[in-house]
């Protein structure tokens, strides 16, 4: 379990988020929903220890891991697959696969036996730089990067960005099946209510630095939903 707790974060004197609180159980899809510039990724650099938080806690598996850097954290089971994807162009994608070993012990250091079951495409793609794919299959790569390390919590930023809709269903099928299997907590942030709805088992709705919203997602007003996220 993932327990956000009162949770600040500031840029400076800007107020990104405001005393939030947030869950995330493994074996569920929690989506994490808002406009442009209402805190998701800064929910999510908190999280994973990219930006430091100015007041509450942060707790992972009972533990926490709210002073923590983001390689421990990583360490213990943290993935992130950021928005905009960033793998590394003139890397192989073998190696930027390869890459996600840095977390782990020497021991576990091989590729996963499902990985090319999930993304097959890229298996035929190892030796192509990462910067020669398209967004849609850097964005598999980036997602299939963070599996490597064998987390116990994956944290998605906007994984249908700029994706073709025959991507976007592939990767929906991939995030499903991890939910299946009960073995992760997956925190989802989104923009596409449809794609979020379809998948999560709890929301979350933010605006300006607040969730405002949240609950089971049988048991949330769909239109309110859509409400809050109209602009």
């Amino acid at each position: 379990m993932l327990e956000v707790k009162n949770v600040s974060l500031h840029y400076g004197a800007a107020i990104a988020l405001r005393q939030v609180s947030l869950q995330a159980a493994v074996g569920e899809v929690t989506c994490l929903l808002g406009r442009n510039g209402v805190g998701k990724t800064s929910m999510l650099r908190a999280i994973t220890g990219a930006h430091a938080v100015s007041a509450g806690t942060i707790q992972w598996n009972g533990q926490d891991i709210t002073r923590l850097p983001s390689y421990e954290r990583a360490r213990r089971g943290i993935a992130w697959v950021p928005q905009g994807r960033d793998v590394f162009p003139l890397l192989t994608v073998r190696e930027n696969l390869e890459t996600g070993y840095a977390v782990l012990p020497r021991g576990q250091r091989r590729m996963p036996d499902d990985i090319f079951d999930l993304f097959p495409i890229l298996k035929s793609m190892l030796g192509r730089r990462g910067g020669d794919l398209s967004g849609g299959q850097q964005q598999q790569l980036a997602i299939a990067r963070a599996l490597v390390t064998r987390p116990k919590l994956l944290v998605l930023d906007e994984p249908t960005e700029g994706i073709q809709p025959s991507i976007i269903k592939d990767i929906g099928k991939v995030i499903s099946l991890l939910r299946g299997r009960g073995e992760m907590a997956i925190l989802l942030v989104e923009q596409y209510f449809d794609f979020a709805h379809e998948l999560a088992q709890r929301i979350a709705v933010m605006d300006r630095g607040d969730i405002v919203l949240s609950g089971r997602r049988e048991a949330l007003d769909e239109a309110d939903v859509r409400r809050r996220l109209s602009v």
